[in-house]
């Protein structure tokens, strides 16, 4: 399948806006914006960031873009152990921010699949976290033509670091969306993403979904560091910015960071799919512009690694490695 030109646009929006998201989220983590806060990539958190960078949410969704950018199946085998390298290659860097679950397996396993999974196996106490989330946007545009193998990807990907049943189901359910996203034009992935689930699974997450529809107060899912208030704060945020058009993907990222808490987390998952939907297009290019981060990468190649990813998951001849490509267009300037 060749890409048409919008779904080219939503494509490269997928890891731009995941990163803007995080980026714009990293500044207010663990507090609460005042309704009078003006939201802006102010850098500071945790980290502390520069302002722009974003952090490891991003930085672990690029491990698994720089593997599927070069057509491997991410999802088993080599291409798998590829992921898993990725991982401890950024672990090894020092990041300025990790998970204590991610951390937990990073720091004791051997920078293999099987070596990851069973050490997320074996990890004691509650292990529902949203570090597996946060990073599954670019496995929905690694499997553009095949719906089944990119939800068993997604399985398989969380595994590595978080094998909690609610934290696989959410990328399987996350990463559908994002896919039908890039090929539709449209948020109704999320729902139909709940066919791909099990039973009781499905039904349990139609309810979640619908709590987050109909919630006034994001409030609600305040425990949003567990992947399901995670992914419901995030879809709060897409189905309660009244905005239309393009206009919709950054309000809904500010209403993602002014929910609280783990907001570069949550506002990162909500950029995922808003990037899906309205593409690269879309995010402001005051944004684009000052976006960085970890392996001291920027905004276009950020889109160069969703294309190529999203070209290879379609069949799109564009993906060869001698095809020529402005990746410059892409992007937006003032």
């Amino acid at each position: 399948m060749r890409l048409t030109t919008a779904q080219n646009d939503r494509a490269a929006g997928v890891l731009l806006a995941t990163a803007a998201g995080d980026a714009l989220g990293a500044g207010y983590e663990f507090t609460y914006p005042t309704p009078e806060t003006a939201i802006r990539m102010i850098g500071g958190g945790l980290g502390p960031f520069a302002p722009g960078e974003w952090t490891d949410d991003t930085s672990m969704a690029l491990a698994i873009a720089e593997v599927s950018a070069t057509g491997a199946d991410i999802g088993a085998g080599d291409g798998l152990d590829a992921v898993a390298a990725g991982f401890a290659r950024w672990y090894a860097s020092g990041p300025k921010d990790i998970g204590n679950q991610t951390c937990a397996v990073l720091s004791t396993a051997q920078p293999t699949a099987a070596s990851m999974t069973e050490r997320a196996r074996a990890l004691p106490g509650r292990k529902g976290g949203n570090g597996s989330l946060m990073r599954t946007a670019p496995v929905g545009i690694a499997y553009l033509a095949d719906g089944e193998r990119c939800v068993a990807a997604a399985r398989d990907i969380s595994r590595l670091t978080h094998d909690d049943p609610e934290a696989v189901e959410a990328c399987m359910l996350w990463s559908f969306a994002i896919r039908h996203a890039v090929l539709h034009g449209t948020f109704d992935g999320v729902d139909a993403g709940l066919e791909t689930l099990p039973g009781d699974a499905a039904r349990r997450w139609s309810t979640l979904l619908d709590d987050a529809r109909t919630a006034s107060d994001p409030r609600v899912f305040d425990n949003n560091g567990w992947v399901v208030h995670a992914l419901q704060t995030a879809w709060w945020a897409v189905c309660h910015a009244d905005a239309t058009g393009p206009g919709h993907l950054p309000q809904a990222l500010e209403l993602a960071v002014r929910a609280g808490r783990d907001t570069d987390t949550t506002a990162a998952i909500a950029g995922g799919l808003l990037g899906a939907r309205w593409g690269a297009s879309a995010v402001p290019a005051q944004w684009q512009r000052i976006l960085h981060g970890w392996p001291g990468y920027r905004s276009q190649h950020l889109v160069r690694l969703a294309l190529r990813t999203a070209w290879a998951g379609a069949g799109d001849d564009r993906h060869r490695p001698d095809a020529e490509i402005d990746y410059a267009q892409f992007l937006v300037e003032e």
